[in-house]
């Protein structure tokens, strides 16, 4: 419940520091009336697109939603947890407004199934993370998938606890 609040907490943050676009937008008409202050504030956007690269940091900070990578699956599912929306939500987010950034969603599967099926159930958990991420602002061109199956294992052990750690979508940037 902790990680939950907290992940929502940090979407919020998130969400208001990029609170932007909404505020050009609601003031579209106002901007039009008043030609020079709009003229005032690009380059402050202009500023703020050269720190882009200090965003970045995000991806690398263990605090950071962001530097959560990997939605987890139930046996033999393809549905995101709950608990592990906000982690895609938030990548979704920071893929919208960082229109130059890639990423490939890898499907994973525990070692139960035939390599086959676990192909087909690795790529139908890196489409619906996929799908997600777009839903939540991401452009459809910024996210690739691919599957693994069962061939790139987190966990090695043979038991539910190795398993659950394997059945999973990886969100690695390019």
């Amino acid at each position: 419940m902790k990680k939950i609040s907290f992940s929502l907490l940090l979407i919020s943050l998130l969400s208001a520091c990029a609170s932007d676009k909404p505020a050009d937008v609601a003031q579209a008409p106002a901007a039009e009336a008043q030609q020079p202050a709009a003229q005032e504030t690009a380059p402050a956007q202009q500023t703020a697109q050269a720190t882009a690269p200090v965003a970045t940091d995000a991806l690398e900070d263990p605090n950071s939603i962001l530097s959560k990578r990997s939605a987890f699956f139930d046996f033999d599912k393809s549905v995101v947890k709950e608990e592990d929306k906000p982690v895609v939500q938030a990548h979704g987010q920071y893929l919208k407004e960082h229109a130059d950034r890639t990423v490939e969603v890898q499907g994973n599967c525990d070692e139960r199934g035939s390599s086959e099926y676990n192909l087909a159930l690795g790529q139908r958990r890196a489409d619906a993370v996929k799908k997600m991420l777009v839903v939540s602002g991401a452009g459809a061109k910024q996210v690739t998938t691919v599957s693994f199956g069962e061939e790139k294992p987190r966990a090695t052990g043979h038991n539910e606890a190795a398993w659950s750690q394997n059945r999973r979508a990886d969100i690695a940037y390019k």
